[in-house]
């Protein structure tokens, strides 16, 4: 080879590293991005817990999850698969036994008012008022009390429940008190909103108001919301995307996305259809489920 053709393919070499750099730069700034624009992200996280008799379980293994700012991510699986303790530990009432969990691209150590998980045992207290309640979160906050008592009753107005500010819990339905825990978590302000099952105890035509009500506080205060339910109906009616969880330990067996328009209604069709197709990935999850509390009521 002589040294014109030496030096161009030399030349050529460099630009192609060139470019290869060029992409793995663009790729790893592209990784940063999505990284940075994901609210809540979960990376390689298991729990894993220690029975009385020192046996392991694995809860979960191997979550890998980024949520985005104003989604509503539901998350279904079958008992057992370690729903809730996704929630603790993105709450930070709970750390997980690998990986990492980011909120805004910094870790969770801790519980903050940046995220607030709604029981089904709502947590309210019925020596206070439904004002008083909704204040609280404020209150510990250390906010003044001219600003509590506004934005509280802002968002009493945003669940309805303006005229009962001066009602004590045993006064409101089961419905009444799901909207005051709503309210006072709202009213915190968090980044997230964490919903573990908080309409299961509910009837039917309760539920459907609340699905109604949640549904269009979210549209209004563009909230990010992960919302754990076993009703694939809900997870369907509700969701921007539906994930699912394996039977134990907790695996994302897979993620359906729903671009159904709002408002929603249970009886839609397509929302029928939606959960059917979840339904389809959750059954054999569910088999195992069930076989697994067999075997253990057969050999105690």
């Amino acid at each position: 080879m002589n040294l014109s053709n030496f030096g161009a393919s030399l030349r050529s070499l460099q630009g192609h590293l060139g470019s290869l750099m060029a992409q793995g730069s663009s790729a790893s700034e592209a990784s940063a991005a999505s990284r940075v624009e994901a609210k809540i992200s979960l990376r390689n996280v298991s729990r894993s817990y220690s029975r009385e008799k020192g046996e392991p379980v694995a809860a979960l293994q191997d979550i890998h999850l980024a949520v985005t700012p104003g989604e509503f991510l539901c998350i279904v699986g079958p008992s057992g698969c370690g729903k809730s303790t996704l929630l603790h530990m993105i709450a930070g009432l709970d750390k997980p036994s690998a990986g990492e969990i980011l909120l805004n691209g910094r870790a969770v150590q801790e519980p903050g008012p940046d995220r607030i998980l709604i029981f089904q045992d709502l947590g309210l207290f019925p020596w206070l008022t439904v004002l008083e309640n909704v204040e609280f979160g404020m209150r510990m906050k250390g906010a003044k009390k001219d600003e509590m008592q506004a934005r509280a009753r802002r968002y009493l107005n945003l669940v309805h429940l303006s005229q009962f500010e001066d009602s004590y819990i045993h006064q409101l339905s089961g419905g009444m008190r799901q909207r005051v825990a709503l309210a006072r978590a709202l009213a915190i302000q968090p980044d997230v909103l964490l919903m573990d099952e908080p309409f299961a105890a509910l009837d039917a035509q309760t539920r459907d108001r609340l699905h109604d009500e949640l549904e269009r506080i979210w549209s209004e205060t563009g909230q990010t919301i992960i919302f754990v339910t076993h009703n694939v109906r809900e997870a369907a009616r509700l969701g921007d995307r539906i994930v699912v969880l394996t039977f134990r330990p907790g695996r994302i067996k897979t993620e359906i996305r729903s671009d159904l328009p709002r408002p929603r209604h249970m009886e839609d069709p397509h929302v029928v259809q939606v959960a059917g197709q979840v339904m389809d990935e959750l059954r054999g999850e569910i088999d195992r489920s069930l076989e697994s509390e067999f075997q253990s009521e057969k050999n105690p």
